[in-house]
């Protein structure tokens, strides 16, 4: 029973990481911890696991029907890896509950406007109709994404997809299409690490892999026929709960220290 529960843990993160780019980490970690019982040092690089898993699935289909950009993508993958060795090196210098108040804050405000603000422009679907513009905010909110995810154990999708969508004026499907191939990198150079220090169990692994291979299978034929409309609200329903879990987490390590 609790493989099956697994697996559909697994399909539900697979199919929304790979609609919206996110990997389904932001999903995949709360519910192994909270709903069973999975030590957080296990759960961490089992959603690693997947969010690898998940960008093989969807990232082909994607490249296929030409809604990834691969230059771009390398692009902001070199400049995210190199903010992550920086988030790495600092990590010992800054206050992460800091760190995650001011993120979760940021993407309380980029959910909202998603939600309410931002205007129902009509979108190009391929690479052919578009031009990515303002490549240094690209490359400079990259370099944040990356640091970022080594600060806080958070994938770069939820920063990144709304970068290239609003800064670099990237069609929202091609953004999303495009993190799922840069998470992939991001997440094998990430699960090493863990695999190495025997923390990635793979009687956990297995069953999640399977759900999201197929979860990731679905939600790639599914996006591209799926109103963007629709899209960026689910999108920011996902951000609403990544804010509320980065604004719990910085608020519960800056608590003590206030009272103090």
């Amino acid at each position: 029973m609790t493989v099956l529960l697994l697996m559909m843990a697994g399909g539900l993160a697979g199919s929304l990481g790979a609609m919206l780019g996110i990997g389904g980490g932001i999903v995949l970690v709360p519910a192994l911890v909270l709903l069973f019982g999975i030590p957080l040092e296990e759960a961490v690089p089992a959603s690693l696991m997947c969010v690898v898993a998940n960008s093989c699935a969807a990232a082909a289909g994607y490249v296929h029907n030409h809604l990834s950009d691969i230059r771009l993508g390398l692009t902001l993958e070199l400049a995210t890896v190199m903010g992550a060795i920086v988030g790495g090196l600092v990590a010992a210098m800054v206050a992460p509950a800091m760190v995650a108040v001011v993120f979760g804050l940021f993407t309380l405000y980029v959910a909202l406007q998603m939600m309410l603000l931002c205007s129902p422009r009509q979108e190009p679907a391929t690479l052919s109709d578009y031009t990515p513009t303002n490549y240094p905010l690209g490359i400079s909110g990259s370099f944040v994404a990356g640091g970022l995810s080594s600060l806080l154990g958070v994938g770069g999708g939820p920063l990144k997809v709304p970068l290239m969508s609003y800064g670099m004026r990237v069609p929202f499907k091609v953004a999303s299409a495009t993190s799922n191939l840069m998470i992939g990198v991001t997440g094998a150079a990430s699960v090493a690490a863990y695999a190495l220090r025997g923390h990635l169990k793979l009687a956990l692994v297995s069953p999640l892999v399977v759900g999201v291979l197929v979860g990731a299978y679905v939600g790639g034929r599914l996006m591209p026929k799926m109103p963007t409309a629709v899209l960026k609200k689910l999108f920011a329903v996902v951000l609403l709960v990544v804010a509320s879990q980065m604004l719990w987490k910085g608020g519960a390590g800056l608590w003590p220290s206030m009272v103090k």
